[in-house]
């Protein structure tokens, strides 16, 4: 079962819509005791930096997910600022992230950027996949996912990179460093790709 966190971040009708639709058994925690035993943790996320961890931090979620996620290792995957706060710190705030995965979030540089807008990094893009995954079983990169974002996570290591996008440079689309993952984009928004990357979550 798949336990998904409320803290009052993130779109979590619409995961749970479309794990309703796949007969993926899931819950919506919106205690810290309900995570405690998770088999597999989803944190959504939408909105700034500071005030997510902030979220997380007054909720009383950020210990019990340190426990779950790091001394038993259960699977977490991080969607948009669900991502970005595994990392140590962000550009955006100045909070301590979560530090499951080595890193920092940075700003997108503007200046690399021809598309007006240029910020936020809006609509449909493609990935290129650096390593083999359960989690991108199914997936078509050229397809892509749906993103929404200004800020992105640079990895200390790139080996915890399991996917780029390029939007002015190449970014880090998709992490993952043991049992922690993350992803910028939106599954809920990305039609085949985002229905076949959450099953895929379900089942690792």
């Amino acid at each position: 079962m798949i336990t998904i966190i409320d803290y009052g971040s993130g779109n979590i009708r619409a995961i749970g819509n479309i794990y309703d639709k796949l007969n993926v058994a899931y819950r919506i925690a919106s205690t810290p005791a309900e995570v405690v035993g998770a088999e597999k943790i989803f944190l959504p996320g939408v909105g700034a930096f500071d005030e997510t961890i902030s979220k997380l931090d007054s909720t009383g979620f950020r210990a019990v997910l340190d426990k779950e996620v790091l001394e038993n290792k259960v699977p977490i995957i991080g969607i948009c600022v669900g991502m970005q706060i595994l990392a140590e710190s962000s550009e955006e705030g100045s909070l301590n992230g979560l530090g499951y995965i080595k890193g920092k979030v940075k700003k997108i540089d503007a200046s690399l950027l021809n598309q007006k807008p240029r910020l936020p990094h809006l609509g449909w893009n493609s990935i290129e996949i650096n390593h083999p995954s359960q989690l991108l079983k199914n997936i078509d990169p050229e397809f892509g996912f749906y993103f929404l974002h200004t800020y992105y996570f640079e990895c200390t290591d790139n080996n915890d990179v399991l996917t780029t996008t390029t939007y002015g440079k190449p970014f880090a689309s998709a992490v993952n460093h043991e049992n922690v993952y993350g992803i910028q984009f939106h599954p809920e928004k990305s039609h085949q790709n985002g229905i076949n990357l959450l099953h895929n979550f379900a089942k690792l």
